[in-house]
């Protein structure tokens, strides 16, 4: 019997080869578009960094209950580290959507507000929940990885396309 078991794990680890994060597939309720979605990872990333203070002393009362083999000191570093890259990406966010709304030759910030409320949307309930959960929620979760090459590949657009708008007004390039 183990050995079919583990042929059949085998079999199934030699699947579709690992999509690349422009690839990845989209979270459930994020806009699917360059513009919305930057904004939905503002929004989520946003309100992952929001709740760091208020998760902190669950997550280092559970690393040091169930401490890595690295040990607690390690893992207790990397959080720091991960609400730095947080805000990071954020500034990369923000850069692309406001490029992408110098861009556009229609008024898209409305969209990009809802976009971002989406965004935060998926912490609702953190103020309610069981601190031990919302610790653990907190400390598995990370950005789409599609988000930064997104937000990336948004800027390079509106770029573009702001060139383009004023491609034949002078003093404007």
């Amino acid at each position: 019997m183990a050995p079919a078991f583990l042929l059949a794990l085998s079999l199934l680890a030699q699947g579709a080869p690992a999509a690349t994060p422009a690839e990845a597939p989209f979270p459930v309720g994020a806009p699917t578009d360059d513009y919305g979605f930057t904004a939905w990872c503002y929004g989520a990333v946003g309100g992952y960094i929001d709740l760091y203070d208020k998760v902190m002393p669950e997550v280092e009362r559970i690393e040091r209950a169930w401490p890595s083999p690295s040990g607690v000191e390690a893992s207790l570093k990397v959080y720091p580290q991960l609400r730095d890259q947080g805000a990071k990406d954020m500034k990369l966010f923000a850069g692309a959507i406001e490029a992408a709304e110098r861009a556009s030759p229609t008024v898209i910030a409305e969209q990009g507000k809802s976009a971002i409320g989406k965004g935060r949307g998926i912490w609702t309930g953190a103020a309610t929940s069981d601190k031990a959960k919302l610790a653990q929620a907190w400390m598995g979760w990370t950005p789409p990885a599609r988000c930064a090459p997104t937000a990336q590949r948004l800027q390079a657009k509106a770029s573009l396309f702001g060139k383009a708008l004023n491609a034949n007004n002078p003093g404007t390039q």
